[in-house]
């Protein structure tokens, strides 16, 4: 088999986004054959020794982190599997992700977190594993086990440790592994089978409603939890106002809380739904109005200081038969950047910079990780992106195996157009 080699990259002009480093500035890049971010040389290499991008209106960060994908991988492989959700995580301008462990079996042994950490794909899966045993909630998983084998977090996502005593020996054992303990945090005592917030649809089909306070009472019990063992805390998937305010308070309390939002979250409301259509459904549920403007607000004045996907392929047939026999999940990483950059910098005037590190500086930070940065002298590991393309979504284009999104047929503004790991320069077929 013949080996290709390896080629150096030029980009002659971008804006230059780094919130490692604060840069945002327009420049060039180049990156060596040998994969490192260097000054320009002059001359240039060959033609036949380069490859050059060079469009309008392009812009490179560090590669995006992701800490809230589902892969399926094993069990579900029929709506997703490792290299097709690592083909849509690098369609979307990520380089890392971090998987949930809700899979078949359940990740809570030593050699599915292997499995996962050392797949060779278009991006790294950094795992996160059980935080207890078959994420039954009863007994905590071998979290120094799963840690040794490269587990970068512990959580049950997918349900909540609802055993307060559960909760605080997962914590207590997370904290002397400096490892976060992540938490999906819905009681479901409160939630009770609901599905929707109450809004038109819900009335509409009688659907049972799934009330904010099983998640804001969540929150409530996770942060108890979190002050009484001094254990990092991240709180999945927020949707409500309240959540976020609670999350103020303990952060201003000085207690070591951070917490998600997804770009689903941030731009729709139940009161956006248009119909019975499964691909609206999702847990948590999309809040109210008041909500959306809560979310966006902790994610402004830096409460919610992570964005993230929970990207939940499940097949067409699945997700076809209406919001109450549907699945919970929608995917997400080939729009996130789109729909989020969409909301919070157009038009809720982010800065850039903050909107980046929410992407990439934080996400890493909270599983120990080191940025990619596009400092000269770095190994390479960058997303480029055209922020002003529009283009509709089709969900039959997507890398993923999935088709549940709730923007099919729309019009967005932003689009990835390649990834830069490991050496090696990946583009997506479009």
């Amino acid at each position: 088999m013949k080996t290709e080699t390896p080629k150096a990259v030029y980009i002659p002009k971008a804006r230059l986004l780094d919130p490692t480093t604060g840069r945002d500035e327009e420049g060039a890049l180049f990156i060596s054959a040998e994969g490192r971010i260097q000054p320009v040389p002059n001359p240039l290499p060959a033609a036949s020794k380069m490859v050059i991008i060079d469009r309008p209106n392009l812009t490179v960060m560090p590669g995006l982190c992701d800490v809230h994908v589902h892969f399926r991988d094993p069990g579900k492989t029929e709506a997703e599997d490792l290299l097709s959700g690592a083909a849509a995580a690098a369609n979307g301008g990520f380089t890392r992700v971090v998987t949930m462990p809700n899979t078949l079996p359940a990740m809570d042994t030593p050699e599915l977190v292997r499995r996962a950490r050392n797949a060779v794909l278009p991006v790294k899966i950094y795992p996160s594993a059980c935080a207890t045993v078959g994420r039954l909630g009863e007994a905590c998983a071998p979290l120094e086990h799963l840690d040794q084998a490269g587990a970068v977090c512990f959580t049950d996502d997918g349900s909540m440790i609802d055993h307060p005593e559960v909760m605080k020996v997962v914590m207590l054992r997370a904290k002397k592994l400096n490892r976060v303990v992540m938490d999906h945090a819905v009681r479901p005592d409160i939630q009770k089978g609901g599905i929707i917030r109450d809004c038109p649809v819900a009335q509409a089909f009688n659907l049972p409603i799934f009330p904010a306070e099983a998640e804001i009472e969540a929150v409530r019990d996770d942060i108890a939890r979190c002050r009484e063992t001094g254990c990092a805390l991240h709180l999945q998937h927020l949707s409500c106002a309240g959540s976020v305010e609670l999350i103020r308070e303990a952060q201003a309390e000085g207690l070591p809380v951070t917490g998600e939002v997804t770009p689903h979250h941030l731009a729709l409301a139940a009161e956006d739904i248009p119909g019975n259509d499964g691909n609206w459904r999702m847990n948590p549920p999309l809040g109210l109005r008041t909500d959306v403007e809560g979310l966006r607000k902790g994610v402004l004045d830096g409460t919610l200081t992570v964005f993230a996907t929970d990207h939940a392929p499940h097949t067409r047939e699945s997700k076809s038969k209406g919001f109450a026999a549907a699945p919970f999940g929608i995917i997400g990483l080939e729009t996130a950047v789109a729909v989020s950059w969409d909301v919070m910098v157009r038009q809720c005037g982010m800065e850039p910079l903050q909107w980046a590190a929410n992407w990439i500086v934080h996400p890493n930070q909270l599983i120990g990780l080191k940025a990619p940065t596009l400092e000269e002298g770095s190994l390479a590991e960058i997303a480029i992106f055209d922020l002003d393309q529009a283009w509709v979504v089709d969900p039959e284009a997507f890398a993923s195996k999935s088709a549940d999104t709730p923007w099919a047929g729309k019009t967005l503004r932003g689009l990835a157009i390649a990834t830069y790991r490991k050496g090696k320069l990946r583009m997506p077929n479009r």
